[in-house]
């Protein structure tokens, strides 16, 4: 049902820069520092292109897109980045460490050319809505450069990893270097036409789940669409012949591996005046099993109670400056859960929002999606300074939605709240480029 291509990447020329100075994280995890720290590094860095600067004198003719074509132009020409001689596979692997552990784990995907299908066609499944101004942003460089430089995640099903199997590299990578939060990434190239059309034979039997990178994805979407309303009756392809805005780039990663990780996002609760622990204590009651925990108690010990708890459902742990709950074995009467699927209310972040951030706290629906009086923040041990330092009332920690939670809910044509999935660590962008014209 996965219909993937080869495809003759745009990569940058290490004889020219080192790939270390010019490939970022996906733009949606720059950060200004960030932004700051790479265009410092090169005067080629992938981010003048997927996060370009903007300015108070940009016009029609001169802003962050019309330099982001320029600049994709002018590092072809210079020969900074080169395409690759023949239609190729990329193998690309992560070796990293789980935030806060030492023990070393391996993802391993491959990226390619997907075809680009619309939802309804059941072969590409989100778990994520979208915002419409982020993908006005990505539709804007998408028209202006005409290229792709950055993969889209997505996720396949191959319980006996045959494909990762097939795609084990023979020699050394063509592309290697560690990068933030000290994950290595090392990509390489298979031209091999033989292995390529068994891959491609395989995942014409799956299906897809995006991981990461639903803006994009929809941003390509409208792309394509744009285009074939200009090619009018043109549109109707070849046999055998797929145009190019009808694929986008993508990295393709076994959602049965176990290097996939995700990790949680933990919710801080700040800002309410007339906050009290104790009421959130009683009325938490009404929705949990409440047991007092050690306040006192460091991230390892906290982690450890929630993952013991999780064995029987839905777990979170609830902490104030001095006091700590562990939530459990929820019982939640089904009319505040009522116009959700069971595998929506089966989730740790559906009981949380529901029950004790709506009922108890009084946060709406609305103000959790705007961010107001509700923070996400990754690192558990970030989470408790805040509320022990004051600047939040309670933190909210959670496990990890689990991949068949992720898988279920997708395949059932149902999203995740916001903020549910963390898939780490993040595919680098700059690695391999698609160029559409």
């Amino acid at each position: 049902m996965a219909h993937i291509d080869p495809f003759r990447a745009f990569r940058y020329d290490p004889a020219r820069v080192a790939l270390a100075q010019v490939a970022t994280q996906p733009y949606d995890k720059i950060t200004p520092e960030m932004q700051e720290r790479y265009y410092s590094s090169s005067p080629y860095n992938l981010a003048r292109i997927i996060l370009g600067k903007r300015d108070s004198n940009d016009s029609r003719e001169d802003n962050p897109y019309t330099r982001a074509a320029a600049f994709f132009t002018d590092w072809r020409r210079q020969g900074v980045i080169l395409q690759d001689p023949e239609p190729s596979l990329y193998r690309y692997t992560q070796q990293f460490s789980r935030p806060g552990d030492s023990v070393q784990l391996e993802r391993r995907g491959f990226i390619a050319l997907g075809k680009l299908e619309e939802y309804s066609a059941g072969v590409v499944f989100r778990h994520e809505q979208t915002l419409a101004k982020p993908k006005a942003d990505r539709l804007d460089l998408l028209r202006a450069t005409r290229a792709h430089f950055g993969q889209i995640f997505m996720l396949y099903s191959d319980p006996t990893a045959e494909i990762e199997n097939v795609l084990a590299p023979a020699g050394p990578p063509i592309m290697e270097m560690s990068a933030e939060y000290g994950v290595l990434h090392r990509v390489w190239r298979i031209a091999d036409s033989g292995i390529i059309e068994l891959v491609r034979n395989k995942m014409q039997e799956k299906k897809l789940i995006i991981a990461d990178g639903h803006h994009r994805y929809e941003t390509a979407l409208n792309y394509r669409n744009e285009r074939r309303a200009q090619a009018g009756k043109a549109f109707a392809p070849r046999a055998g012949r797929i145009a190019a805005y009808e694929l986008a780039m993508m990295t393709f990663v076994n959602m049965d591996s176990p290097g996939l990780l995700i990790l949680p996002t933990h919710r801080v609760v700040h800002g309410l005046t007339k906050f009290s622990m104790d009421s959130l204590r009683t009325g938490a009651n009404e929705f949990f099993r409440v047991e007092e925990a050690d306040a006192s108690m460091d991230i390892s010990r906290a982690t450890a109670m929630l993952q013991e708890a999780g064995h029987t459902g839905s777990s979170l742990l609830m902490v104030a400056r001095d006091r700590a709950y562990l939530l459990s074995r929820p019982k939640a009467p089904a009319s505040v859960l009522r116009n959700l699927s069971p595998q929506q209310q089966g989730l740790d972040v559906v009981q949380l929002h529901k029950c004790l951030l709506e009922c108890v706290l009084g946060i709406s629906e609305e103000a959790i999606r705007n961010q107001q009086h509700v923070t996400y923040v990754r690192d558990a041990s970030e989470a408790m300074s805040m509320v022990g330092g004051g600047q939040a009332n309670v933190a909210f920690l959670m496990n990890p939605v689990r991949m068949q939670q992720v898988r279920d809910i997708a395949f059932a044509g149902e999203v995740l709240p916001q903020k549910s999935t963390d898939f780490y660590p993040k595919l680098l962008s700059g690695l391999t480029i698609y160029a559409v014209e």
